[in-house]
Parts: C-alpha cells; structure tokens; sequence
C-alpha cells in the first residue's frame, strides 16, 4: 500500500491513502527535500544536512553541504546527487558531498539567470536510465550521464523549467509556458498547453499512461491546479472531482507525486493541505489540511 510523505517546515509527515496519519520523521526539523531509492529514502534537512531512511522510518545523518544551499535530492542507479544554490551539482562520496566539476564548465553557464537578478539554482533531477536530466532555474535542462563527465544544454534556457521528469521514452518538463515534452531524449521539445486555463507550470508527475502537470496564471499563483493527460499528446484536462474550484498560490515543484506501479498520486498546497487520488487523478479527496509549510510531496511504496 503505497503511504504519502510530506516534507514540512516542522518535520517529515506521513500518511496513508486514506489519509490516516504515522508519527512524524525528523519532528521539529526544517525537511526541504525528498529522493526516493527503492524502498529507501534520502532527505535534505535544514537546506544543508544529508539524511538516509532504509525503510522511511530509521534515519540517520549521512553528509553536510557546506557553502551552499541543497535544493534536491535523487538517486540513480546507486550514484546520489544533491543540488544546490548557485547552480551546483554535488555527488556524495565516501568523503562527503563532492562538487562535480564538469557541471561547473558547462557550456551556457554564463547566461543562466533569475528573473530577480539573483544567482539560478539546481532546482530537479531526474534520469531515463543511465542519463541523467538537471533542471537549473533559470538555465534550462543539462543532459549528463550518471556514471561519466561532460553534460549537454537541452532546451532554450527562457523556457524557465520548473522541474523535470521522465517516462518511458519521453522527458517532461513543467515551463512557464505550459508541459515541454521531448520524444528524443531532449534533442529537440514540444510545448502542449491546450486545455490549461493558464499555462504557468510547476510540477509534473507520470502515472502509467497518463501525465499530470499542475498550473496557475503565474510566479504568485492564482487559479491554480491539476491537469490531466494521455502521455500520447493531446488535450490537458483540469481535475475537478473532489478539488476545490481553484488554489491559492502555487501547486510547486516535487509536491505532485505519483506511484508509479500503481494508480495513486498526491499533491500538496500552499496552504498546507494534501489531496489524494486513488484513481490516476480522476477523482480525488483530502488527506491532510493545516500543516507547515509544505516543501515536498512523495509517494512511497
């Protein structure tokens, strides 16, 4: 049965797809990011502290990130990756988390931004086998290799991605401009916003055949909410059955999860709440309301 955790501002929060609630991981501490590795989890703790979970519930300290900020999390293939402020990639070692320099070199750098005018940062991860996709905003998407050097730009950096995400033969990227999908590994992009009532985009998730992708009318939010698809193409449809008419704020990156191997996905809100689906996002119900601030959601087996 697969259980729904939150990272907040006051600890690790867990629930089941019925929305009964489990003691709560890291009490008091600020979680701010979630990788899943099989059954394991891994977690950024106060924006610098490396955690490890075998089985969601033990955890112990793994690393610190010194100098930076962690953003992200992900495990790949036995490798683990952290980004970070300033645009970072770091690999934990057995001496700790060590900066990866070819990313340091890539090609572009220099023109990465922030509509702020401060500096970008590493803001996802994902990976479609052995390669792997970071997400800097603003910068675009970088293609590497999980195992070897040298990372590749994939697609226009003013795209501004919010997060990227992959299925099968395909990667995802939600844009300010709506869902970017690639069908050659990031070579070339498609932009599909038919259907959104807006396309500012910040989180995307796969659930067998169908993609889900949450959108409002812009950085602030405002009309916000979940849309539905067929990862074939075609039209995005707003869910509704059991959603508020619209959210306030965003639907933000890595809070729209779903199981892969199954049919549940979850999201949570600005305010503090979770939605559950039991049916690939049909139809969906509350889990949980009145939490912290909510950094993170993950569905886990």
């Amino acid at each position: 049965m697969p259980s729904v955790l939150v990272a907040t501002k006051e600890g690790l929060h867990r629930f089941d797809e019925g929305g009964r609630g489990g003691p709560v991981g890291l009490a008091g501490r600020d979680v701010t990011a979630l990788g899943p590795s099989r059954d394991e989890v891994w977690a950024v703790v106060d924006r610098s502290e490396l955690w490890h979970a075998p089985d969601v519930q033990r955890w112990s300290h793994v690393a610190d990130l010194e100098g930076h900020r962690a953003t992200c999390v992900v495990a790949i293939r036995g490798e683990v990756f952290v980004g970070s402020s300033e645009a970072r990639l770091f690999r934990l070692a057995d001496e700790g988390l060590e900066p990866t320099p070819s990313f340091d070199d890539v090609e572009g750098r220099a023109g990465w931004y922030t509509p702020w005018g401060g500096p970008p940062d590493t803001r996802s991860i994902a990976n479609w086998d052995e390669t792997v996709y970071v997400n800097v905003h603003v910068g675009g998407i970088l293609r590497g290799h999980v195992s070897s050097g040298g990372w590749t730009p994939t697609i226009d950096i003013d795209a501004d991605v919010h997060q990227v995400t992959t299925a099968e033969g395909l990667v995802l990227a939600a844009c300010a401009g709506g869902l970017a999908v690639s069908a050659d590994r990031g070579d070339s992009w498609s932009m599909r916003r038919d259907g959104l009532d807006a396309p500012y985009s910040r989180a995307v998730a796969v659930i067998g055949d169908r993609v889900l992708v949450s959108a409002s009318s812009g950085p602030r939010g405002g009309a916000a909410g979940v849309y539905r698809g067929s990862l074939a193409g075609g039209r995005l449809e707003r869910c509704r059955d059991g959603l508020p008419g619209s959210l306030d704020g965003n639907i933000d990156t890595y809070c729209l999860d779903a199981d892969p191997d199954g049919t549940f996905v979850a999201f949570g809100t600005a305010d503090g709440r979770v939605f559950g689906s039991q049916d690939s996002g049909t139809s969906w119900s509350e889990l949980a309301s009145g939490l912290p601030a909510i950094h993170r959601v993950l569905v886990a087996a």
